[in-house]
């Protein structure tokens, strides 16, 4: 799995840097694309199917939005001389990568090997969840019961998403004077 999820980083990474440097721009939002549907697709790796739902529910919806936004719009991207302006922002969009890419190694140094598992915080969902939930099914009572917040979060994620995507479409058609 981790080599999986390794190549899949490595398309995102690809679909990222090509996004940033395609001169048309239907090109790189499609791009993007790339990189939110991989997202998706190491959410399932990792067994998390909540979020790959919401995941792939948003990304579809700011795709569609920004794909009918290029097409009503010019399509090529201005062309500029690349001046020092240029090379200094090359330089310090180098130098934060690697600032964050140093955290980030140090912060991995403290998880758990990919597949250990730990309790924390799920002990207390698991042991007792009959007795606290009512419910037969540990999932169902964990969400509704335990997370039943976090599950009301992301159902209005989801219906903010749509609502937004559907009202941004709908405007479209509409004429003002």
């Amino acid at each position: 799995m981790e080599l999986q999820i390794s190549i899949i980083l490595g398309f995102m990474i690809i679909g990222a840097i090509y996004a940033l440097h395609a001169k048309d721009l239907l090109s790189a939002v499609i791009a993007m694309g790339i990189v939110g549907y991989g997202l998706v697709i190491c959410f399932l790796l990792l067994k998390a199917p909540d979020l790959a739902i919401v995941q792939i529910v948003v990304e579809t919806i700011t795709l569609v939005i920004m794909v009918a936004v290029v097409l009503d719009s010019t399509r090529e991207e201005e062309k500029v001389p690349f001046d020092r302006t240029s090379l200094v922002n090359t330089l310090v969009a180098f130098v934060v990568f690697a600032g964050l890419f140093y955290f980030f190694l140090h912060a991995i140094e403290d998880l758990n090997p990919l597949g250990k598992h730990t309790l924390g915080m799920a002990e207390s969902y698991v042991i007792g969840a009959l007795e606290h939930t009512g419910s037969v099914n540990l999932v169902t009572g964990v969400l509704f019961d335990f997370r039943a917040y976090d599950t009301l979060g992301e159902a209005v994620i989801l219906y903010t998403a749509a609502l937004g995507a559907l009202t941004l479409l709908r405007m479209k058609g509409k004429k003002t004077d």
